[in-house]
């Protein structure tokens, strides 16, 4: 990017704002195009003056950090947003990431960090501290598929589930998979154990419970 990155400050906090304001006004390549208190402020200064990143506080009066960076990437997509707060919670994390935000840092992140961050969102790509990626990482790990319900199953056990699941028999099983009929029957066998089922009608709810396989 060529020029200093233009960013603007969002935060109602006069001291701490005037705190950011000074630090990135100190650092070669960053230039502080301007400041807001509020939501409803920063949404039109972002209009009006088109930063390369909005430095963005989640507790705003009048319109909150989430909806007033939901309004400015939804204005220019270009712009991007950079949440600085000390909220840490799951809801608030994933609410800003849906509205667009492109990095999450607590404000008890180090000057370094704050810099290095702006300038990460500033080439276009997203950031997030080292405490907030665990967090994040830790609950889409949860919310993925569902296939804690079969750890135990093998890559081709599964394969073999989705079919039997899908309605197929044995037989079928065999020739979708190439595999001799003795072979899709242990495999079968195996399956009912690991899931502790005792017939295939009872292997396919637990499919489909666990979205492994949609009912047609």
């Amino acid at each position: 990017m060529f020029g200093s990155l233009r960013v603007l400050v969002v935060d109602d906090h006069p001291v701490f704002r005037s705190a950011l304001c000074a630090m990135l006004d100190a650092t070669d390549g960053m230039e502080v195009a301007g400041e807001a208190a509020d939501g409803l402020t920063a949404v039109a200064d972002a209009g009006r003056l088109e930063p390369d990143v909005v430095l963005m506080d989640l507790n705003l009066p009048d319109l909150d950090g989430v909806e007033a960076t939901r309004r400015i990437v939804s204005a220019s997509p270009h712009t991007g947003v950079l949440m600085l707060t000390m909220f840490e919670n799951e809801a608030a994390v994933f609410a800003a990431m849906r509205a667009g935000a492109r990095g999450y840092l607590l404000k008890g992140a180090r000057n370094e960090q704050i810099i290095r961050a702006v300038r990460v969102i500033g080439d276009g790509e997203a950031i997030f501290s080292p405490a907030i990626a665990t967090r994040v990482l830790s609950l889409l790990g949860t919310a993925t598929p569902r296939d804690e319900s079969f750890p135990r199953l093998t890559l081709r056990e599964k394969e073999i589930l989705r079919l039997v699941a899908q309605g197929m028999g044995n037989a079928a099983i065999a020739e979708e998979l190439v595999l001799s009929h003795k072979t899709v029957r242990n495999h079968v066998s195996h399956i009912f154990r690991k899931l502790r089922v005792t017939d295939r009608t009872q292997a396919i709810a637990k499919a489909r419970e666990a979205g492994i396989a949609r009912s047609e």
